[in-house]
């Protein structure tokens, strides 16, 4: 016996799942911020109102080349701003999440959030009465 799945075959979820119209398609999904490195960087700064490049290195537990990779990333789609300096003859880098990247991050919690009740009115709907 087949079971509804609110997933297509290529594990996408379906527009009917999501309370869309047929046709209408599913938003995608901020690949940039949807990464698990990044998405880390961009959580951690919005809840801190900045963090230097040790801290996150630290918090995220990665290597540098890891996080300057993912934060250039970033910091080149205006998500996160970066300002060197330096603190007793120490380069020191700090990251602060800009407005567009709190409102990137707002629009891919509530798609995030969106998903999750669709998959669980999914189930509830697909459980035997």
């Amino acid at each position: 016996m087949a079971r509804h799945s609110a997933l297509s075959a290529d594990r996408t979820p379906r527009a009917s799942s999501l309370g869309l119209e047929a046709g209408q398609g599913i938003p995608d999904l901020d690949r940039l911020i949807h990464e698990r490195m990044r998405l880390g960087i961009v959580s951690a700064l919005a809840a801190n109102p900045s963090l230097t490049f040790n801290d996150l290195k630290r918090l995220l537990k990665t290597t540098d080349g890891n996080l300057s990779v993912h934060a250039r990333k970033l910091e080149e789609a205006n998500y996160i701003a970066c300002n060197k300096s330096f603190e007793r003859r120490m380069p020191r880098t700090e990251y602060a999440l800009t407005s567009t990247g709190r409102k990137a991050l707002e629009k891919y919690l509530d798609h995030m959030e969106a998903l999750i009740q669709a998959m669980t009115q999914a189930k509830i709907q697909a459980t035997p009465r």
